[in-house]
């Protein structure tokens, strides 16, 4: 402690003489606390609060139906997915996920005939270049339903839709959501009917 002291010019001894901090130097360090606070609270708020396209995504996503029922909820989505033509590849009722995907073709004539004509005019040119175009594409949906808490209790469903395209070459050449609103007014639409079947056992 003595040795600290020491290093500081500071003592436990009353002393005549005080080491007096400058009010400017006092007023400036409590200023940038003040502001670092400031900053950190802006930046958590920042981080927690939905960004305006994200919730219209996320609305858009989501339907909340009044039944308790969660896993009647998760058999009327798997039934719904399968009406309109997808498998279902993964189904976790303890997690109220469902994974599902079908496959579709994605040849353009269009595409196609430009992929030929650069084949054909690369061998011309002595570079001989397999033709490569889109051929097939999967489409992919995840369902996950949760209990909705507070005023309105019932059950959350969130489907998300992705399309991803392959090349002739067995590549990826396209990967992305699908953001339609139409897909998802038609997937909620069919779900709610099968809700309305499933609940009246019809």
């Amino acid at each position: 402690m003595r040795s600290i002291n020491k290093r500081y010019g500071l003592s436990g001894k009353k002393s005549g003489r005080l080491f007096k901090v400058p009010a400017c130097v006092l007023m400036a360090v409590i200023g940038l606390a003040h502001l670092s606070a400031c900053v950190e609270s802006q930046v958590q708020s920042s981080h927690l609060r939905l960004m305006p396209a994200s919730l219209a995504k996320r609305q858009l996503q989501t339907r909340v139906f009044d039944t308790d029922d969660e896993e009647m909820v998760l058999a009327a989505g798997a039934a719904t997915l399968q009406d309109i033509g997808f498998l279902v590849d993964e189904s976790e009722v303890q997690l109220g996920l469902i994974v599902a995907s079908k496959e579709r073709s994605a040849i353009q004539p269009a595409q196609v005939t430009a992929a030929v004509l650069v084949s054909i005019l690369t061998a011309l040119a002595g570079s001989a270049q397999y033709p490569v175009y889109d051929e097939t594409q999967i489409m992919r949906v995840s369902l996950v339903v949760s209990p909705v808490e507070g005023e309105r209790s019932g059950t959350a469903v969130r489907v998300t839709f992705q399309r991803i395209v392959y090349d002739s070459k067995g590549g990826i050449s396209k990967s992305e959501p699908l953001g339609t609103p139409e897909i998802y007014q038609e997937f909620f639409a069919k779900l709610s009917k099968a809700l309305f079947l499933e609940a009246n056992e019809i």
